[in-house]
């Protein structure tokens, strides 16, 4: 549900003129499409103005005020810091300074949404601004502190970069998200390592065609073994296609692609009022709903499902950041 994290270029910016959250109604459709979790990305500038500094009231209120709505219509909540692993315009490679402001943030956040059914943390969207094993340190650094501070939220660690499946085993240096990630541990067992994943011909998800279908069975079944192998489970934060009769196959063969045990949720990016032409944005609008939801709708679960334990289910991304 994306509108928290736009205009980036205004920060703060004015609410509900330079960036929006999600409404009633637009939760209210997504809910009863059988949804059980929506990704909502927001902007760390916002709801804490100043490093290590308090966490803005009126901001946190109205992310409260989203959580409380979607809770009420059992949609848990991935709180997403969708910040590129940048603060204003410094980047955090480097910064021992903005790296401990990150690792306040989550444990001011941690304190208030501490109910580990209502939910789940996102630290961090993308950080393209972070080599991959300095973002990996402390992606397990934040978790290690959330951990010791006895907060049980789902944790949903990003790889590094632009956390993209298809690349998740190449890297510069030698250096993959496969390596930098494969260690990773909690002692609670409720983390997830995020990929991305885009099917337009660069896979950025800014493109109006799709590869085909046949092209991410090899991609989707790389990850899934790496994962069983070392003991890591998976997470779909951001994909959509556009509305095209080649998309809508490949978005479904992706559907299908995460139909195992290691793979433990997925959202779509992306839906929210403002989109305007974004070709990947699905609607919320009862009578004339997108191409795309019928067939989201066949993956989407609540409850144990009785023969084997898919996915959390839809969210999303928009790279004018």
């Amino acid at each position: 549900m994306s509108g928290a994290e736009f205009n980036s270029a205004k920060l703060p910016g004015t609410p509900y003129k330079d960036y929006t959250f999600p409404t009633e109604a637009e939760l209210t459709y997504v809910a009863a499409q059988g949804a059980n979790v929506i990704r909502l990305p927001f902007r760390w500038e916002r709801v804490q103005p100043t490093a290590m500094g308090p966490l803005a009231p009126a901001e946190l209120k109205r992310i409260q005020g989203v959580v409380a709505s979607a809770n009420s219509k059992n949609l848990c909540v991935v709180l997403d810091v969708h910040n590129y692993a940048k603060y204003y315009s410094q980047t955090l490679n480097g910064d021992a300074a903005l790296q401990n402001a990150f690792v306040d943030l989550w444990s001011r956040l941690a304190l208030v949404f501490n109910d580990p059914k209502q939910t789940a943390f996102g630290l961090m969207n993308e950080p393209s601004y972070m080599p991959r094993e300095e973002w990996a340190s402390l992606a397990k650094r934040t978790l290690f502190e959330l951990r010791a501070a006895g907060v049980t939220n789902m944790v949903i660690v990003a790889g590094g970069h632009w956390s993209g499946l298809h690349d998740w085993f190449s890297g510069s240096a030698g250096l993959s998200n496969a390596n930098a990630f494969s260690d990773i541990k909690d002692p609670v067992q409720r983390t997830l390592l995020e990929v991305h994943q885009y099917a337009d011909k660069d896979f950025s998800g800014t493109g109006s065609t799709c590869r085909a279908a046949d092209e991410f069975d090899p991609l989707f079944n790389r990850i899934t073994e790496w994962a069983k192998a070392n003991g890591q489970k998976l997470f779909l934060g951001e994909f959509g296609m556009p509305q095209t009769p080649d998309c809508m196959q490949t978005l479904e063969r992706f559907l299908t692609l995460m139909s195992g045990p290691e793979w433990k949720g997925w959202t779509y990016w992306a839906a929210g009022g403002w989109w305007g032409k974004y070709p990947l944005a699905i609607n919320t609008d009862v009578a004339a709903p997108s191409q795309q939801w019928p067939i989201m709708k066949k993956y989407f679960y609540r409850g144990i499902p009785p023969t084997k334990t898919p996915p959390l289910a839809p969210a999303q991304r928009n790279r004018k950041n």
